[in-house]
């Protein structure tokens, strides 16, 4: 496959072979979140946004995987370096019982975990951070950073969350979410936490908005802590814990005056804040955090999917002392995704994809936008953490399915917000190709 040529070409979509192995999947598989009938042959030509399904049809990939693929398929970058690596067994790491080498000495050879920790305080350096605690995922990495929030508090009791917010599957992190119903209903969940509203009302002054956050001149949040009136006593909040950038509740992006606010807030009260960037980091929005847009000054930064593992990264001062406070199974590290995680770093820095996002997205939105589509209420983003909304959850769901018809992979978000990601060394002429599918499919919808 030529990615300078590649376009999408396809026949039927789902094909019969793909039809076979989603069935084959579901023999066996939970009910879960399946968009497409989509089946990727990891054997079949692919490179950058393109990829062959199990029938030979070509897709352009627009969703990098919820961006836990930032580089696209087989890129180079990563791949070559890994060709080198002399794979093997065990590849993962259990506890922190022992520690893996991968040169003559420190820093020689193929990076590993102790190799990513280090890219990771590295990157994280301008917030203080200097100790990482690698796990699995994305709500892992939430679930450890609440933990270390709330040891490091003294026996503080209360959380604070936002509507719209999402911060992982698990009982913890379930706790925090303010999306759609449908991930807490019936579940336990840990006591004291309250919520506010996310402001993305980008005509927002601290005087007033149309989410209610601020109204009176005094934010939501001011009042619920203010010492003498509100009903939170701002030395009981252990955290609070914010997406920058809100994902799975609709790619909302905070208004300039709502992050003074809470940056404000924290800093009055001396609260943790917690930034989960599973999805806003690692350069997805034209810097390695979507923190770094704002005001905001995280204590803790959860990272996870482009990273390849989850990543808890603080200082040493906030980590707890006491030895198995915190613990892993794989904590130690996958040593193949560590790899992958520490090379993606590096070809962000040395490969200035973080420019090439911040131009790139910005080519999509004013091509969206200057093409004036029916049904389009919205087209916004960071750098290529990009959505499109529309004026109807049903409009949102059937241009998604025609774009897939056209072999262009989008995802949902929010009620009726269409999520663009394409990798981070997206190309002009992929760019303008992914936007001709999706404006022929937004035509086609409406």
């Amino acid at each position: 496959m030529d990615r300078d040529t590649a376009a999408p070409d396809v026949t039927d979509l789902p094909g019969d072979r793909a039809r076979e192995w989603v069935a084959y999947h579901h023999e066996s598989a939970a009910p879960s979140t399946y968009v497409y009938e989509f089946v990727w042959d990891r054997t079949a030509p692919a490179e950058g946004p393109f990829c062959t399904d199990v029938d030979g049809n070509v897709l352009m990939d627009f969703t990098s995987h919820v961006a836990a693929a930032p580089l696209g398929y087989n890129n180079p970058k990563i791949m070559e370096p890994l060709a080198e690596f002399d794979l093997v067994d065990p590849l993962k790491i259990a506890g922190q019982d022992f520690y893996v080498a991968g040169g003559e000495s420190p820093g020689d050879g193929l990076p590993g975990s102790s190799g990513l920790m280090e890219r990771l305080t590295e990157v994280t350096a301008h917030y203080d951070m200097d100790t990482v605690f690698l796990s699995n995922s994305g709500a892992e990495a939430v679930e450890n950073a609440i933990k270390i929030a709330y040891d490091d508090s003294g026996g503080a009791k209360h959380a604070i969350t936002f509507d719209g917010a999402f911060h992982g599957r698990t009982l913890g992190a379930l706790s925090l979410n303010r999306s759609k119903s449908v991930y807490r209903r019936d579940f336990p969940e840990i006591s004291g936490v309250h919520d506010v509203p996310f402001c993305d009302d980008r005509t927002c002054s601290a005087e007033t908005c149309s989410c209610g956050f601020f109204a009176d001149g005094v934010s939501q949040l001011r009042r619920k802590l203010d010492p003498d009136r509100g009903h939170i006593d701002p030395d009981d909040v252990a955290y609070l814990i914010m997406e920058p950038i809100q994902g799975e509740g609709g790619y909302r992006f905070p208004s300039e005056a709502f992050a003074d606010e809470i940056a404000a807030l924290v800093d009055e009260h001396d609260i943790t804040l917690i930034a989960d960037e599973i999805q806003s980091g690692v350069g997805r929005t034209g810097e390695l955090w979507g923190s770094d847009h704002y005001a905001l000054e995280p204590d803790v930064i959860a990272s996870a999917k482009g990273l390849r593992v989850g990543a808890t990264i603080s200082r040493s001062d906030v980590f707890p002392e006491e030895k198995s406070r915190l613990s892993s199974t794989w904590g130690a590290g996958d040593i193949v995704a560590s790899a992958q995680g520490a090379l993606t770093l590096d070809a962000i820095r040395e490969h200035d994809l973080m420019d090439n996002a911040t131009v790139r997205g910005r080519q999509f939105k004013e091509t969206m936008r200057d093409a004036d589509l029916s049904g389009v209420d919205d087209v916004r983003g960071e750098g290529l953490m990009l959505a499109v909304e529309f004026d109807s959850k049903e409009r949102r769901d059937d241009v998604m399915q025609k774009a897939f018809s056209r072999g262009l992979l989008t995802l949902s978000c929010g009620y009726d917000v269409l999520r663009v990601l394409p990798p981070l060394d997206v190309t002009e002429r992929e760019i303008e190709l992914g936007c001709d599918l999706l404006a022929a499919a937004i035509a086609d919808a409406a």
